[in-house]
């Protein structure tokens, strides 16, 4: 996601520096016009609006503070937007020391993958000083669609993207396990993907993921892994205050299943394949009919 956003920007006529660990994604991003830096500190050094879009608090924290990070070289004023999918507190406990330092700091998950961030269209889930919203607006209105101002509080965005979170995994869990019942007892795959996605059963996730198990095609879009992660955050800060999550722990042990098979860095619709017996489409079978 983090390869599209900075090319919506470059679209946009933001002069944009970007850096990724991943050469093939810095060549990537320089054939879309933008400025490929060799460092975090790089990027910070020249930015107004620094994006840091990253998979957990750990790499958020080490693109930011660590050996080399961002926030160091970063101009008083200037805005850092931490996009990963984090715990509320893990995001409060980031924020303290780039506040400190003189910067404005916005918890701004984001949601829509790479599809939508290479078209601008994300959703961004902000929460922040209004002053950093002002500044960073420019910005974020060239890779989103939608962006909700979620309140000063830092960790109001996060809060929401977890339910957000808790919503798709369970989705996606509940697709694949009404897909593996309904081919189990005899369905034709294809019919009953047209019957649910017309009928009140249907969820966006379900008609979005189940073309993939169609397809036979688990090229991760967003891996089983990513939900290994996400709901473990979702359960665990509900853990933390005793709150109950029946769903969320049950789609949970299903993803947690799929990554202990190997299919971590599948598609997260490769989660179907935790069901035994089940005679899932293959492209060989499609190439033959």
């Amino acid at each position: 996601m983090g390869l599209g956003m900075a090319a919506s920007l470059v679209r946009a006529g933001i002069e944009t520096s970007g850096y990724d660990p991943n050469s093939a994604a810095l060549r990537a991003f320089t054939e879309k016009g933008g400025h490929a830096a060799a460092s975090p500190a790089e990027v910070g050094a020249e930015a107004d609006v620094l994006f840091c879009v990253v998979v957990n608090a750990a790499q958020a924290e080490a693109a930011l503070l660590g050996e080399g990070g961002a926030v160091a070289a970063m101009k008083p004023g200037s805005v850092v937007v931490q996009c990963a999918t984090c715990a509320p507190d893990n995001v409060r406990a980031l924020s303290r020391p780039i506040l400190e330092a003189g910067l404005h700091f916005i918890d701004g998950p984001i949601s829509g993958g790479a599809l939508k961030a290479a078209a601008g269209e994300i959703t961004v889930m902000a929460s922040g000083a209004p002053e950093a919203l002002a500044k960073a607006r420019p910005a974020l209105d060239a890779v989103a669609a939608r962006v909700f101002d979620l309140g000063p509080e830092i960790g109001a965005g996060s809060q929401v993207k977890l339910v957000n979170q808790l919503l798709a995994g369970v989705h996606i869990a509940a697709a694949a396990e009404a897909m593996a019942y309904g081919i189990s007892g005899g369905c034709d795959p294809k019919a009953l993907f047209e019957v649910i996605t017309t009928s009140a059963g249907n969820s966006w996730m379900f008609e979005n993921r189940v073309p993939h198990i169609l397809d036979d095609d688990y090229a991760p879009r967003s891996a089983v892994d990513i939900f290994v992660k996400d709901l473990g955050l979702v359960h665990g800060s509900a853990h933390n205050r005793k709150f109950p999550l029946p769903l969320t722990a049950q789609a949970l042990q299903m993803f947690t299943q799929a990554s202990a098979m190997g299919l971590g860095r599948e598609d997260d619709a490769a989660v179907i394949k935790i069901f035994p017996g089940v005679e899932l489409p293959t492209r060989a079978a499609k190439d033959q009919g």
